[in-house]
């Protein structure tokens, strides 16, 4: 399925690595950053979410909360936020069922492995509505950070 910019983001509740359950519609009336990732510890993975943590006063100023998912386990996800220092949470989306719900799902991925999250970005406005959407198709690119920033600041 794919996302189209002013539909109504889909809800979801997904654990983060700290093992609570973070639901999306309870995030409304504040902004929205989804970054879905392939798989944590992999290099250009790191760089997206490095790159996030390091401008995360950027993102505070303009009221966004940033949540990253990946089909990752919160295990996984718990030592790979405690590695890198990432101040946002990682939501583990173990089964598959909001990267597909995004359309930010590869069907096959290096070494065959099937399912794995799709590198994409979603900004969702304070009603729960899609004000941006990438969804790439080389995991090798990163997201437009630039054009994301100035989708949270029109809606800020």
């Amino acid at each position: 399925m794919k996302i189209e910019i002013g539909s109504a983001a889909p809800d979801f509740t997904l654990y983060d690595s700290e093992k609570s359950k973070v639901t999306l519609s309870d995030l409304k009336g504040q902004s929205v950053l989804l970054l879905f990732f392939p798989q944590a510890f992999t290099g250009v993975c790191t760089t997206e979410l490095c790159s996030v943590r390091d401008n995360m006063n950027r993102y505070s100023q303009l009221n966004a909360k940033v949540l990253g998912i990946s089909v990752d386990s919160i295990f996984t996800l718990a030592r790979f936020k405690e590695d890198q220092q990432y101040n946002f949470p990682l939501l583990s989306d173990f089964n598959k069922e909001v990267s597909t719900a995004y359309g930010a799902i590869y069907d096959t991925f290096v070494f065959d492995m099937k399912g794995v999250s799709r590198r994409s970005a979603f900004v969702i406005d304070k009603e729960g509505v899609v004000r941006y959407a990438e969804v790439l198709e080389s995991a090798g690119d990163l997201p437009n950070f630039e054009a994301i920033q100035e989708t949270l600041q029109a809606i800020a």
